[in-house]
């Protein structure tokens, strides 16, 4: 069997024998693509195939199997317990978590009001991402991250598709439950796409260790002064900074004694360096850690890892 029961039990039959047949291991398989007349695709192991009615996995689009909008809607009712309207506010940031951490992203016709997102309607397509934990994955860097007992502010710059977020959700766990290198430390989590936690009904599916509070669907800027309000952090965590709402949160972070980890879209610091306010934070050593990943041997390849003045500390 492809998958785990908690992610069958979303497709139809077709589909669901399909998945059967098709024998993927379920830590290799990335996402399921579901698109009204169009070939049923996978990630699988990094690449992207599509799915033949008998589970082949090939790349001749003819072959491919045709969702119908049967299909569609089913696999819908299904993600939503055929309740949609009790997902409305999911459906506003275009997604649905399920059980396990696993997330369904949804596109289709924006209904608007008062220039705001109401809801989705006419749903044609269907993006199922499956969550995946590598606990240790982040062993090897961790130690870089430890400057004289402490956590360094530390940020993961990585190309989408090569870890950061599993490589973030590691490091978070370990900081949180404490090891040889640090004593444990209490880490507030602003998981605003629900992608480092993968929360259902608020809990987190995803091992964040013992000492991490999470809000879950709230936007960074906001959690972020929340969780020096009211939880006493640590540490704070987040994915994917740059933007500039998040400027006056982000120095707030680095100036009331917490230490920020965060990642970034980028392939080198050179890509970092051209982002106005991330140049910004480079100049004046914000960051003590940056962590660079790639995908030239793995997905998660740790390229560098450089201190503040930009010496190269991994060898």
């Amino acid at each position: 069997m492809c998958c785990g029961d908690s992610i069958l039990k979303i497709f139809p039959s077709e589909i669901k024998e399909i998945l059967i047949r098709a024998k993927m291991d379920q830590e290799q398989l990335q996402e399921i693509r579901i698109r009204v007349g169009q070939p049923l695709v996978c990630i699988y192991q990094g690449n992207e195939f599509f799915l033949y009615r008998n589970g082949t996995l090939g790349k001749e689009r003819k072959q491919g199997f045709v969702v119908s909008r049967e299909n569609l809607i089913e696999t819908v009712s299904y993600v939503s317990h055929y309740s949609l309207y009790a997902f409305e506010e999911e459906l506003k940031q275009g997604y649905i978590t399920l059980p396990g951490g696993h997330r369904v992203g949804i596109a289709g016709k924006i209904v608007m009001e008062e220039h705001r997102i109401r809801s989705v309607k006419y749903i044609s397509f269907l993006n199922i991402r499956l969550s995946h934990e590598i606990r240790g994955c982040a062993k090897q860097v961790f130690p870089y991250l430890i400057k004289n007992g402490a956590f360094c502010h530390t940020l993961i710059i990585s190309p989408p598709k090569c870890g950061k977020t599993t490589m973030l959700r590691d490091i978070i766990r370990m900081v949180s439950d404490g090891n040889s290198f640090i004593v444990g430390q209490n880490v507030g989590v602003v998981d605003e796409r629900s992608e480092i936690g993968g929360s259902y009904h608020g809990v987190p599916q995803n091992d964040l260790g013992i000492r991490t509070d999470v809000l879950d669907c709230c936007p960074k800027s906001e959690g972020m002064m929340m969780l020096i309000r009211s939880m006493s952090p640590d540490i704070i965590a987040v994915d994917e900074i740059g933007d500039y709402r998040d400027v006056e949160a982000i120095e707030a972070v680095f100036h009331c004694g917490c230490k920020l980890l965060a990642t970034v879209h980028g392939s080198s610091m050179e890509d970092v360096k051209r982002k106005p306010l991330l140049n910004r934070m480079v100049q004046s050593h914000s960051f003590e850690r940056y962590v660079i990943l790639d995908h030239e041997q793995q997905v998660g390849h740790i390229q560098n890892i450089f201190d503040e003045r930009g010496t190269r500390l991994y060898v």
